[in-house]
C-alpha cells in the first residue's frame, strides 16, 4: 500500500513537471527571444494586422520614422501613390502656415455706395469677402460684429441692396472631380471669399398624414433663398427610412429624395447652401431688418448685376477680421472641416496673383519641393482631400510631418490635430489603449478609403512620426480603422 502511495505520487510530479515544461516552452515560443530585434518584432506585428480579415486585399502603405533618432522603423510601399482622404489637410495647412505665417486674419470689409443723410443710406451696402470661412462656423465669430458696425453707423434705413461682393477670389464652384452626390451634403459645400456658417443649413422632413402621401420638407428660417425641390414620400408604417439631398448636375435648385415611414419622427437632414455669395448676403439683409434697421432692396450676389455697383467712390465702413489662421486650423484638424481647408489651400498664392485654385496649387508645390518633396510624390487638385484625383505617397506626408514636428502641444500645427480617445475626429477611438490621450493624428474617411497620420510618444519615450494609409479594402470601414488603431496602439506601446 505504501509502495502503492509512493508510486502515484511519483506519477503526480511527473505530470506535473511535463505540464510546466510544455507550458514554459509555449510560453517561450510566443515570447521573443532576449536578443530579438524589437524594431524587427514591430514591423511583424504591424504586418499582421494589414492581413485580418476585411483589409487583406486592401493597398497599404505605412511609414514610422523616429523623431529623436532620425532612423525608419516600418516601411511598407512608402513610395506608391494613394488616395489619402483627409490627411490631405495636413499638406494645406502646412503650407499655409508657411506662405502667410499663423498670425495671418482674413479680412470681410462693408462699403457702402451712395449718399448718406440723417441715417438713411442712399445706395447699396457691400459685404467684401476675402475667403474667411470661419464667420457663424466652428471658431469663428459671427455677423454680429458686422450688424453692430451698420447700427454704430447710425443707419436706419437702407435705400439699396445687400450686395455681397466674391470678386477677391475666382467664382465659388466645386473642386477638381469631387463626386456630384458629395456636393448636396455639408461636406460637400462649395467655398468662395463669403462664407456664413460653413454655408450649411438643416432641412426638417416630416411624414405626411398618409402612406404615399408627399413629405414635408422646411428650412430654417434664414435660408429661405435656397430653392429645394422636394421628392421624399411617405412609406407605410415600419418601412425603412432614407432621405437625402442631391445637388443634381445643372440644377440650381436642391433635390431633397427618399422615403419616411408614416408615423416617423420628423428628421433634420444637414445640406449645403448652394451660392455661398447670395447665402451671405440673405443672412445679412435678415439679420438687420431684426435688429430694427429698413432695408428696401434685396440681397444679391454682385455677379448678378449688369452693370455691377460702382465702387470708385465707395466709403469703407467696416472691416471684420477673423480669428488667426492658428486658431482656425483647430477646428479644421479637429472635426475635419473640408471648406476650412479649402480657404487654407487658397493662401498657398503667390502675392499679386489671382488667388485661383491653380495660382494656390502653384504656390503649394513650391513650397513643397523647397521642403524636398519631389514633385512625382504627389498629385493633389483640392484642399480638403474630397476628391479622388488626390494621390500622394506615405513618404510625402511624413515628409510634411517631420517639418511640422514639434513635441510641445503648444505647437499650432500639433495642437490642432485630433488626440485619440479625446477629441475631435478621434474622440471614440482608441480608448483605454496606451495610444489614448496619447496619439495626434489627422484621420482620412472615404469610402474603402482610411488613413492616419501624426504622432506618438512611445512607452520608452521615443517620439514617432507616422503615416498609415489603406486604399481599397474589402471589408467595412470599421475593420480598417480597427486595424490601423491596433497599429497605432503598437507604435504606442513600442521601446527599444
Amino acid at each position: 500500500m505504501q509502495n502503492s502511495d509512493t508510486a502515484t505520487r511519483l506519477w503526480i510530479a511527473a505530470s506535473a513537471f511535463c505540464i510546466l515544461h510544455s507550458a514554459l516552452v509555449a510560453c517561450a515560443a510566443k515570447r521573443p527571444a532576449a536578443n530579438a530585434d524589437p524594431t524587427a518584432q514591430l514591423r511583424t506585428e504591424i504586418l499582421a494586422e494589414t492581413q485580418q480579415p476585411g483589409v487583406s486585399r486592401g493597398s497599404w502603405g505605412i511609414v514610422v520614422d523616429s523623431l529623436d533618432r532620425r532612423d525608419r522603423l516600418v516601411d511598407v510601399n512608402a513610395r506608391t501613390l494613394f488616395v489619402p482622404a483627409s490627411i490631405a489637410k495636413l499638406v494645406s495647412v502646412a503650407t499655409a502656415a508657411e506662405a502667410v505665417g499663423w498670425d495671418y486674419r482674413f479680412e470681410t470689409s462693408l462699403l457702402t455706395t451712395g449718399s448718406i443723410s440723417q441715417g438713411r443710406l442712399f445706395g447699396d451696402l457691400l459685404i467684401v469677402g476675402s475667403g474667411d470661412p470661419s464667420i457663424g462656423g466652428r471658431g469663428g465669430g459671427d455677423l454680429s460684429a458686422l450688424v453692430a458696425a451698420v447700427k454704430a453707423a447710425g443707419f436706419e434705413r437702407i435705400e439699396g441692396r445687400i450686395v455681397g461682393d466674391d470678386d477677391a477670389l475666382e467664382e465659388p464652384r466645386p473642386q477638381l472631380s469631387w463626386a456630384w452626390d458629395d456636393l448636396g451634403y455639408t461636406t460637400g459645400a462649395i467655398f468662395g471669399a463669403l462664407n456664413l456658417a460653413e454655408n450649411r443649413t438643416i432641412a426638417t422632413v416630416a411624414a405626411g398624414l398618409t402612406a404615399g402621401a408627399p413629405a414635408a420638407v422646411t428650412l430654417e428660417s434664414r435660408a429661405e433663398a435656397r430653392t429645394i425641390v422636394n421628392r421624399v414620400v411617405t412609406g407605410p408604417a415600419g418601412s425603412p427610412s432614407l432621405v437625402w439631398p442631391e445637388q443634381r448636375p445643372g440644377e440650381t435648385g436642391l433635390t431633397i429624395a427618399g422615403s419616411l415611414p408614416l408615423g416617423a419622427q420628423p428628421f433634420q437632414l444637414g445640406i449645403s447652401i448652394g451660392n455661398p455669395t447670395l447665402w451671405f448676403a440673405s443672412v445679412l439683409r435678415k439679420r438687420l431688418i431684426e435688429e430694427g434697421i429698413i432695408v428696401t432692396g434685396d440681397a444679391v450676389d454682385i455677379d448678378d448685376l449688369t452693370p455691377p455697383p460702382d465702387r470708385s467712390d465707395a466709403m469703407m465702413l467696416f472691416t471684420y477680421r477673423s480669428p488667426t489662421l492658428a486658431e482656425i486650423a483647430q477646428p479644421l484638424l479637429k472635426e475635419s472641416i473640408n471648406l476650412y481647408a479649402e480657404a487654407f489651400m487658397r493662401l498657398n498664392s503667390d502675392k499679386g496673383a489671382f488667388p485661383t485654385n491653380d495660382a494656390a496649387l502653384e504656390g503649394l508645390r513650391k513650397r513643397l519641393t523647397a521642403w524636398g518633396v519631389p514633385e512625382g510624390s504627389y498629385q493633389l487638385v483640392d484642399g480638403s482631400g474630397l476628391s479622388r484625383r488626390d494621390a500622394i505617397s506615405p513618404e510625402a506626408i511624413m515628409t510634411v510631418l517631420r517639418r511640422m514636428a514639434d513635441n510641445s502641444s503648444a505647437s499650432p500645427f500639433v495642437s490642432a490635430l485630433p488626440v485619440a480617445g479625446v477629441d475631435g475626429s478621434l474622440t471614440t477611438r482608441m480608448k483605454g489603449t496606451t495610444a489614448e490621450g496619447n496619439v495626434r493624428a489627422k484621420t482620412g474617411t472615404m469610402s474603402n478609403i482610411r488613413s492616419l497620420a501624426g504622432y506618438v510618444t512611445t512607452r520608452g519615450g521615443e517620439h514617432l512620426a507616422f503615416v498609415i494609409v489603406i486604399n481599397n479594402f474589402e471589408g467595412t470601414g470599421a475593420a480598417a480603422n480597427q486595424a490601423i488603431d491596433a497599429i497605432a496602439v503598437r507604435l504606442a506601446e513600442f521601446s527599444r
